[in-house]
């Protein structure tokens, strides 16, 4: 799951043709050299940033692994893989994919600055020629990365949600629309394309590089608590989320698989670890305030994406633990690492603040902080109506 660097998202606006090939090509074995790894070629998208290059290295230095193809706009830093390099929403790529027995389709935005409608066109159509591609080369597998977000946050969520639980999400908070649509495309691919396989995997709240609505949580200076909701903190590590992405590709599990760290926190457990205090609000307000700052373009995050932080979404991940599987980090390790990524960064209602702005926020506490984005809402207003 990547987020494109901004020139990459502005190349998208142009036709020019995808670069040619880079990166060295397997070489035919010679008399007397040690047989090669019979284990699966696997084709990774999005392999140049974020989870899609800790999986590609990983998955290259995996003995069980044959051969890595990387796919992306632009050629990463792993030197032991094939490098293609193109849009994943190039018809081409059924011809990069040719020999590869399973493909990881990564290449997602996610990114909060995005566009809403250029980020659905990317990240839907990108899947669909991915899955299309993966079946004209004789790809026999699939592994799909959305989130557990797809199962929603509602109040009488079971705690902790099995696999099969119904995806009762919907599509107002960010991408998860796009995660939906992602979803059922993986659920009719193997009626559309017989011997196709496919897996899709839901990470809780992912940690590690990232940047979402949900890791921006913990740079406001207070955190915020809607009055009557019942926050569950679930994390996932990009390490275990690799992990369970190799043991989808290894084939040792399949299915729908969600992966998280075991467990979950409490809020006032969150509280106490961060060392962050709470401000707790109505919901009317807090939802409203929400919707108003993303209406008028002052904040990246609807207000759906609020839910995410007042009720509970945590995974059991039963299938990939009968699987034999087990996450390295607790949900206070990755809490304590995103703290320390998210040190110097101040937050308020989904905005980033400057350094003047985080200062007087943090000095004056979360009151000022709201006041101060209504400030701002009052003189965004007056900015247009001179216009």
């Amino acid at each position: 799951m990547s987020s494109p660097d901004p020139q990459v998202r502005a190349a998208r606006n142009h036709s020019a043709r995808p670069s040619p090939d880079h990166g060295p090509r397997a070489a035919p074995q010679r008399a007397g050299e040690p047989t090669a790894v019979r284990g699966p070629v696997v084709a990774v998208t999005g392999a140049a940033s974020g989870v899609g290059a800790l999986l590609t290295e990983r998955l290259a230095a995996c003995e069980e692994v044959k051969q890595v193809v990387a796919i992306d706009e632009r050629r990463g830093e792993c030197a032991a893989a094939q490098w293609h390099i193109l849009d994943v929403r190039d018809p081409a790529i059924a011809d990069k994919l040719r020999g590869a027995d399973v493909v990881v389709h990564l290449a997602l935005d996610l990114d909060l600055e995005t566009d809403p409608a250029a980020r659905t066109a990317y990240n839907v159509r990108g899947t669909q020629t991915v899955l299309t591609a993966a079946a004209a080369a004789g790809v026999h597998r699939a592994v799909l990365c959305t989130s557990a977000m797809v199962y929603g946050a509602l109040p009488d969520n079971e705690l902790p949600l099995s696999e099969d639980a119904e995806l009762r999400a919907t599509a107002e908070a960010t991408a998860v629309g796009d995660l939906l649509e992602i979803e059922r495309l993986a659920r009719r691919a193997p009626r559309a394309h017989p011997g196709l396989n496919v897996t899709v995997v839901r990470p809780a709240v992912l940690v590690g590089g990232t940047d979402t609505a949900l890791t921006r949580y913990f740079e406001s200076p207070r955190l915020l608590v809607v009055a009557g909701s019942r926050p569950a903190w679930q994390f996932c590590h990009v390490e275990d989320l690799c992990s369970a992405l190799e043991y989808a590709v290894l084939e040792k599990v399949d299915g729908e698989l969600a992966v998280g760290c075991d467990g979950w926190l409490e809020q006032e457990e969150v509280e106490e670890l961060s060392g962050i205090r709470r401000m707790e609000l109505p919901s009317a307000v807090a939802l409203g305030a929400a919707a108003r700052l993303h209406r008028i373009g002052l904040t990246p995050s609807p207000a759906g994406d609020l839910a995410y932080t007042m009720y509970p979404w945590v995974v059991s991940g039963s299938r990939l633990h009968e699987a034999g599987w087990r996450p390295r980090w607790t949900n206070e390790e990755v809490l304590a690492e995103l703290l320390a990524e998210v040190s110097g960064r101040h937050t308020v209602a989904g905005r980033r603040l400057g350094r003047k702005d985080a200062t007087a926020a943090g000095a004056a506490g979360a009151t000022v902080a709201l006041l101060g984005a209504a400030a701002v809402v009052r003189r965004a207003r007056k900015a247009r109506r001179r216009i």
